[in-house]
C-alpha cells in the first residue's frame, strides 16, 4: 500500500515532562504536523508512505527531513526553499491543569508553496490513498490551490481521498473563509472526519443527530462514502475515555470505549485514529474491525511521547481485541 500525505511540518518545543514554561531552562525538540503524523503512523504499520511538503533550505529543514526518513516516510517529494520552519510550543498539562499550545508559524516556508511546483500526476500515479486536513488550506492561497490540485488529480486517478476538515479560526488570515474553500475540497473525498457542529459551520448542514448529519453530508457531497469521528470524555488532562464511530451510508459502526490513564502525550491522537482507520479500510474486509483498529491506534498514541504514533499493528490489534493489560513482554 502507498499512502500520500500533504501538509506543513513544524518544530515542537516543550518543557520536560509536565513543567511549565516559567520554570524550565530546557526545551525538548520534536517534529510534527497533522498530515505527516498520519504518514509516520502508517509507516509503522508497514505501509509505503510519502509526505509532500516544503522545508527551509538549511540544517533545520534537513533535520526535519531526517526525522521523517528515520520513521520510514518517503521524502522524495519534499521541496526546499529559502525561509523559516514553523514552530509551536507545548506545555503539557496534568490532572486539572490543561495543556496549552502557542503557535509561531506565520510566514513559514510552507505557506509560500506554489501550485505549479508539484507534479501531482507523478506523485499520485501509483498511490492507494491520499490524505489531507483543513490546516493546509487555512495557511495560504498557494497551499489551498496545491491541495485542490492534489484532490482533483487523485479523483481522476481513482485514488481514494480522506479529509479531516479541522477548523482553526486563527489560521485563516489571507483573506478567504473556510466556507469558501473547504466545500470544493470535501467534494473530492471518499472519507470525511467530522461531527454535526463542524458540518453545520462549514457546510450549512442543520441536522444535529450524528447519522442524520452524516447522511446530509453524503447528499451534499455524493463522492463521500464514509463519515467518521471520535468521541472523547475528558475527565482530566491525565484521564480520558475515547471511542470512535464510522457511518457507511447504511449503518453506523461503533468502537468500544478505551479508558486512557495516565495520558503521556495527547498531541497527534486524532491523526493516529485516521492512520488506523485508513489502514483498516485498506486491509480489512470488515468495517467494524476497521473502526475498532482506528480507535485502538488512537488510544495507544496517548501513551507515546511526540506528535506521531509509533505503535505496531500487533500492539494495536492486541488492544482492539480488548487486552489493555500492558503486560510485560519477554
Amino acid at each position: 500500500m502507498k499512502i500520500i500525505t500533504f501538509g506543513e511540518v513544524m518544530l515542537r518545543l516543550s518543557p520536560p515532562g509536565v513543567e511549565r514554561f516559567a520554570q524550565t531552562d530546557t526545551l525538548e525538540m520534536h517534529f510534527g504536523g497533522t498530515e505527516a503524523n498520519v504518514a509516520v503512523s502508517l509507516a509503522q504499520f508497514g505501509c509505503h508512505t510519502a509526505h509532500v511538503t516544503c522545508f527551509p533550505d538549511n540544517p533545520l529543514g534537513r533535520t526535519a527531513t531526517s526525522y521523517l526518513r528515520r520513521y520510514g516516510v518517503d521524502t522524495n517529494y519534499i521541496q526546499y526553499a529559502p525561509g523559516r520552519l514553523g514552530l509551536y510550543f507545548l506545555e503539557t498539562g496534568a490532572g486539572s491543569r490543561a495543556s496549552q499550545i502557542i503557535y509561531d508559524r506565520a510566514g513559514s516556508v510552507f505557506t509560500q508553496i506554489r501550485p505549479d511546483t508539484i507534479d501531482w500526476e507523478s506523485v499520485l500515479a501509483d498511490a492507494d490513498w491520499f490524505h489531507w486536513t483543513g490546516i493546509t488550506p487555512a495557511l495560504s492561497q498557494g497551499a489551498a490551490d496545491c491541495l485542490l490540485n492534489a484532490i482533483q488529480t487523485a479523483n481522476r486517478l481513482n485514488v481514494p481521498v480522506s479529509g479531516d476538515p479541522v477548523y482553526r479560526s486563527n489560521l485563516w488570515q489571507y483573506g478567504r473563509q473556510p466556507q469558501e474553500v473547504l466545500p470544493a475540497l470535501t467534494e473530492g473525498c471518499t472519507l470525511v472526519l467530522g461531527n454535526p457542529g463542524l458540518f453545520n459551520h462549514l457546510y450549512g448542514i442543520t441536522e444535529t443527530d450524528i447519522e442524520a448529519a452524516a447522511r446530509a453530508l453524503q447528499r451534499q457531497f455524493p463522492r463521500v462514502r464514509y463519515v467518521t469521528d471520535t468521541s472523547r470524555e475528558q475527565l482530566s488532562a491525565s484521564h480520558n475515555r475515547l471511542s470512535a464511530w464510522l457511518f457507511d451510508g447504511q449503518q453506523t459502526y461503533q468502537s468500544p470505549t478505551h479508558d486512557i490513564q495516565p495520558i503521556v502525550d495527547r498531541i497527534g491522537t486524532g491523526d493516529a485514529y485516521m492512520a488506523g482507520l485508513i489502514y483498516g479500510l485498506l486491509t480489512f474486509d470488515d468495517l467494524q474491525r476497521a473502526v475498532d483498529f482506528g480507535a485502538a491506534a488512537s488510544a495507544l498514541k496517548h501513551t507515546i511521547p511526540g506528535d506521531a504514533s509509533l505503535a505496531t499493528v500487533e500492539e494495536v490489534e492486541t488492544l482492539a481485541r480488548g487486552d489493555s493489560s500492558g503486560k510485560l513482554k519477554r
